[in-house]
């Protein structure tokens, strides 16, 4: 399909005549503009004096001549202000050398019908993937000073070498955009609740599809396709692969095969999120009984679980360290398999360092920051991150869970193969923390309910 192009100077001509003249609309000002611009404005003042390159990426080729579905560095796209639309291969270029610092965006503008690449070229080509936007068009949504990509080359040459900073190798720049993320403003606040409600779409399309799964031998692709069908239709897809675990496949922590099949007595682990046109994305599990009723054991497990969230619920507050959140809830972890006879010392030896024996059953961690990446602002100072103190606008997650592999032999067999995980989605306040992933039900008689709703 992609060889069979004519290019002779006759067909050449021929393609680029007798094209209507298309209508440029120019479209309002994006709400996220000004919020970029703040971004920018402090990214310069911190680098005064240099030159700063913010890369979107290039398209990934997923095999041959098919490419992955573009999406921006996430750095280039806090910047910018540009989100699902955003166009490969563009630059943010921040210049804070003079008094007042500027901005120009370059990008791979709309060629023209005129051009053989319309036509000619099957990866940019507009008659082959779609129109690209204007100069002046995207100019006038993001409120920056727009170049073509041409001109990207030349502009760079001209510039002192020792000026220039790129985010991609700059370990200072990298760590300061990274930290830029950990206190969002009211715009992201507003993206993530977003991103929340539209995957609470997706979990009540799973519970809605439970039924079809149960025997199927591929019933957790039905559960895994159930929530990705909302996430395309309500935001720009998934945040992160999804995790639809059914029965022991529960226990491995980033199970993404999701090609097992869902037996009716199985509790089913679905650690799923909605990324947004904006690219902010939500991160939930719920643990679910396929059956629609917990057995006694399950509950048991469920219960020890959603106790140590809670525990991390209530030191989530201005003022703790976000590492208090995780050791909340691994002295309820280490209480619980204390008293059920699964470790060897006191809850109380099992937590000092030396020991961790508890961790066995639990070894990632409590929280992670979310935003535009899904573990948000990884590139942090440790003292900026695990050690910092709580702030209003910051949104992490709080995701306990025990996990009883089918083979280990440690535990009771009535606990083997069940795994169970409880994660929300939650923002710092100025007087303590809001769970924004509420609405999804939490305690076990609560996802009895539900289930039974939606079913």
């Amino acid at each position: 399909m992609r060889t069979r192009t004519p290019h002779s100077a006759k067909f050449l001509k021929y393609m680029g005549s007798n094209w209507g003249k298309q209508k440029e609309a120019k479209p309002k000002a994006a709400e996220v503009a000004k919020f970029a611009k703040r971004r920018r404005s402090a990214v310069a003042k911190a680098f005064k004096g240099k030159v700063l390159v913010f890369e979107a990426g290039a398209a990934k080729i997923r095999s041959n001549d098919t490419d992955y579905l573009f999406r921006a560095h996430s750095a280039f796209s806090h910047l910018t202000g540009w989100g699902s639309a955003a166009i490969a291969d563009s630059v943010l270029v921040i210049d804070a050398r003079g008094k007042l610092a500027s901005s120009i965006l370059f990008f791979r503008e709309s060629a023209g019908q005129d051009k053989d690449e319309f036509f000619a070229n099957a990866s940019i080509g507009e008659f082959w993937v779609g129109k690209r936007p204007s100069l002046n068009q995207v100019a006038a949504e993001l409120g920056l000073e727009t170049k073509s990509l041409s001109e990207y080359k030349k502009f760079l040459s001209s510039l002192p070498k020792t000026k220039v900073l790129n985010s991609n190798k700059d370990a200072g720049l990298i760590q300061f955009v990274s930290e830029l993320r950990l206190v969002k403003d009211s715009y992201e606040i507003d993206q993530m609740r977003k991103a929340v409600a539209a995957s609470i779409k997706g979990f009540e399309a799973v519970a809605s599809n439970l039924k079809q799964a149960i025997g199927h031998s591929r019933g957790e692709r039905i559960i895994e396709t159930a929530f990705f069908s909302q996430a395309r239709i309500f935001g720009n897809g998934l945040g992160y692969d999804t995790i639809a675990a059914s029965g022991e496949h529960a226990c491995t922590l980033h199970w993404v095969n999701n090609d097992g099949s869902v037996a009716k007595n199985d509790l089913l682990l679905l650690d799923a999120g909605v990324e947004m046109d904006s690219l902010y994305t939500a991160d939930i599990t719920r643990t679910l009984p396929v059956s629609g009723k917990f057995s006694p054991i399950q509950k048991k497990i469920y219960d020890a679980v959603l106790e140590a969230a809670d525990a991390g619920f209530k030191v989530a507050k201005p003022g703790a360290r976000f590492r208090d959140v995780h050791d909340a809830a691994m002295k309820v972890i280490a209480k619980r398999t204390a008293e059920w006879g699964l470790l060897s010392v006191s809850a109380e030896t099992s937590l000092q360092p030396e020991f961790q024996l508890h961790r066995r059953w639990m070894v990632h961690g409590t929280s992670h920051h979310l935003g535009l990446d899904v573990h948000d602002c990884a590139q942090a100072r440790k003292e900026m991150y695990l050690d910092a103190k709580l702030t209003p606008g910051m949104i992490f997650t709080i995701e306990p869970g025990l996990y009883f592999h089918s083979n280990d032999l440690s535990v009771p067999k009535e606990y083997r193969g069940i795994g169970v995980r409880i994660e929300d989605d939650v923002l710092i306040t100025k007087t303590g923390v809001e769970n924004l992933s509420a609405a999804l039900p939490r305690k076990t008689k609560d996802i009895e309910k539900w289930l039974a709703k939606h079913r």
